[in-house]
């Protein structure tokens, strides 16, 4: 029931709001130089690594890092918008279609971030599709505290049912979490 939903919601969603989609991917393109979807390998069900996508919101050429690693400076004008408005998220409704993702889930990390594959292998979380959100992007809990990430996955993992997605969905939609971008800002 779950993999249904996600399929028919996603592509509603693409039909519908292709026209806008194309307009971020224009913006993006002129307001600095590159490709306008970023594609990384991030880690996905059962450990098994998938090409993930975003909206560029970094400068070309940024670090491969957790976010919570990354400067600020590395982020871009129209970028510092689409991430606290979770736009950047769209494109991955793409990897919710080929069935890579699901809507709700434990957002997925990269490979390097060893100690919280390990955490989420040991706790179950690897079982499930990682998600666009979850109750732990609502929640406004980053990937830099990996065992803490790692036990609010399992409690979704745990409970997770079709009406506590629709609620997170909500959340999410409502804006809750949103605007939570933990680059590192520093003055220099």
């Amino acid at each position: 029931m779950k993999r249904a939903f996600d399929v028919v919601a996603c592509a509603l969603f693409l039909v519908v709001f292709s026209p806008i989609l194309l307009l971020i991917i224009v913006a993006i393109r002129l307001q600095s130089p590159g490709n306008a979807i970023f594609a990384q390998i991030r880690v996905g069900k059962n450990g098994r690594p998938f090409t993930c996508y975003k909206f560029r919101t970094m400068h070309s050429g940024t670090a491969n890092l957790p976010t919570h690693q990354v400067q600020a400076s590395a982020v871009t004008a129209l970028g510092e918008s689409l991430r606290r408005l979770k736009i950047d998220e769209l494109p991955q409704l793409w990897n919710v279609l080929i069935g890579d993702m699901s809507l709700v889930g434990p957002r997925p990390c990269l490979p390097s971030q060893i100690e919280l594959v390990e955490a989420r292998r040991r706790l179950g979380v690897l079982e499930v599709r990682p998600g666009i959100t979850g109750l732990a992007q609502v929640g406004g809990i980053d990937m830099s505290d990996a065992n803490r990430l790692a036990e609010i996955d399992a409690q979704y993992v745990r409970s997770q049912s079709l009406l506590g997605d629709f609620g997170l969905i909500w959340d999410t939609l409502r804006g809750k979490g949103v605007g939570v971008d933990q680059v590192v800002r520093c003055n220099k």
